[in-house]
C-alpha cells in the first residue's frame, strides 16, 4: 500500500492550499463553501461572526456579510448542525437522519435521547403542527408542552424546546430556514431541503470523509471528537507520514505535488485551518489557545486573538475588537512569534486595513 512521505512544509502547504488561503483567491462565497465543505456558525462577534470572518479571510473586503444571510434565506446554502453547507450535501445526511438516534446497537446516551423524545411526543407533534400552519418561526414562538423536562448539568438544563428542536433537526423533521437577526428560523424540513435522492448511509459517510479530507488537505484517520463536523478522515485518501511527527496521516493523492503560492491572511480562531489544536502544534508548530474563557489576567494574546498566516507558516496573533458603537476597530496588540521582517509587517498592516474596511470601521491602535 502506498505511503506518502512528507516534510512538515509539504503538510502545511497541503493544508493551506486545501483551505483556499493561497494567493489565488476563490471567486465568490459559493466557491468558498463548496471548497471548504462547511462554514461553522458561531455568533461571537468580538470581531465578526465566524462564518463571515472565514469568508472574509478567503475573499477579502469585497465580501458582504449580507450575501451569506441572503443565501441562507433563499436556500442556496443551508445551515445544518451548526455549519453552513452547500445544497448537494443535504442528501449525504438523509440516511443518518432516518436512522436517528443511531445505526445498530445504541449507546446509553443514544437510548436516553430516544426515550426523552418519545416521552415528549405530544410536544413534538405540537411543534410540527405550528410550523405547518405558521412557519418559519423562531424558537420562542414554538410551544413547550413537554411532560418530561430535559435534564442536563450544563446550560441546556430545562431548555426543552431548544433540545427537542435540535433532535428534530437531526431526525430530518425540522430544518433551519434562515435567520431573523441572530435567531434561527425553523420550518418543516420538507419545505426547506432539496428533494434529492437519499444516499445510502455507508456511501454517504465515505463521501463525507472524502470531502472533508479534500477540504483540509491532511488529517489523521481518527481525530479528536468534534460536535457537528468531525476532524478526521476515516479511511479516505491514502496513508502518509510527516517527517518529525509521530503516527500516520491521510492525504488525498490528487492534491500532492501541486504548485504553491502563499499570501498573508488574518484568520478566525474557529477557522478549520487552526481548529484542531493538536494538528496545529504537530504540523504548524504554532502555540495557540482561544482565551475568551480565561480570566483576563491569564490571557497571553487576548480575548479573541486572530492567528496570522504568512505563506505556509502561522507567525503571530492579532488582538483586536470591533467596537461598532464607537465605529472603530481597536487593535490592542500585535503578537509576533518571531520578529516580523519589514515585508511581513507591511503585509500584516495591509490585512488589518482590509479587515477594518470590510467592517466599515476606523482603526484605533492602543498606545
Amino acid at each position: 500500500m502506498t505511503v506518502h512521505h512528507l516534510t512538515k512544509r509539504d503538510a502545511r502547504r497541503l493544508a493551506v492550499r486545501a483551505q483556499l488561503l493561497t494567493s489565488e483567491r476563490p471567486a465568490d462565497l459559493f466557491e468558498v463553501v463548496r471548497g471548504l465543505t462547511v462554514l461553522q456558525h458561531d455568533q461571537t462577534a468580538y470581531v465578526a461572526p465566524n462564518a463571515d470572518l472565514v469568508a472574509w479571510s478567503r475573499l477579502g473586503s469585497s465580501y458582504d456579510s449580507s450575501e451569506l444571510a441572503d443565501a441562507l434565506a433563499s436556500q442556496q446554502l443551508f445551515d445544518l448542525r451548526g455549519f453552513v453547507r452547500p445544497p448537494e450535501s443535504i442528501a449525504l445526511f438523509r440516511a443518518e437522519m432516518a436512522a436517528w438516534p443511531g445505526d445498530g446497537e445504541l449507546l446509553d446516551w443514544q437510548e436516553y435521547r430516544r426515550d426523552w423524545v418519545l416521552a415528549n411526543e405530544g410536544c413534538r407533534l405540537d411543534i410540527l403542527e405550528r410550523l405547518r400552519q405558521d412557519g418559519p418561526l423562531v424558537m420562542r414562538e414554538l410551544p413547550d408542552s413537554c411532560v418530561r423536562p430535559w435534564q442536563s448539568s450544563g446550560w441546556t438544563n430545562n431548555r426543552n424546546v431548544s433540545q427537542l428542536l435540535e433532535f428534530m433537526v437531526q431526525r430530518g423533521e425540522v430544518a433551519i430556514a434562515g435567520r431573523d437577526g441572530r435567531d434561527r428560523l425553523f420550518d418543516l424540513a420538507s419545505r426547506v431541503y432539496p428533494d434529492d435522492p437519499v444516499v445510502p448511509l455507508a456511501d454517504a459517510l465515505r463521501i463525507r470523509d472524502e470531502q472533508r479530507l479534500r477540504s483540509m488537505g491532511i488529517l489523521r484517520a481518527k481525530g479528536p471528537a468534534c460536535p457537528g463536523e468531525p476532524l478526521d478522515a476515516g479511511a479516505a485518501g491514502e496513508r502518509a507520514v510527516v517527517e518529525g511527527v509521530r503516527g500516520e496521516w491521510r492525504v488525498d493523492p490528487e492534491l500532492l505535488g501541486q504548485p504553491f503560492s502563499g499570501r498573508t491572511a488574518i484568520i478566525s480562531p474557529l477557522d478549520r485551518l487552526v481548529y484542531d489544536r493538536k494538528r496545529l502544534t504537530e504540523i504548524f508548530e504554532f502555540d495557540y489557545q482561544l482565551e475568551m474563557y480565561k480570566p483576563a489576567a491569564k490571557r497571553r494574546w487576548g480575548y479573541f486573538a486572530l492567528p496570522i498566516l504568512h505563506n505556509d507558516r502561522l507567525v503571530g496573533k492579532l488582538d483586536a475588537m470591533a467596537d461598532r458603537k464607537a465605529g472603530v476597530l481597536r487593535v490592542d496588540a500585535l503578537h509576533e512569534d518571531e520578529p516580523f521582517s519589514k515585508t511581513l509587517a507591511a503585509a500584516v498592516r495591509r490585512e488589518i486595513r482590509d479587515l477594518a474596511r470590510w467592517l466599515r470601521l476606523e482603526i484605533v491602535t492602543s498606545s
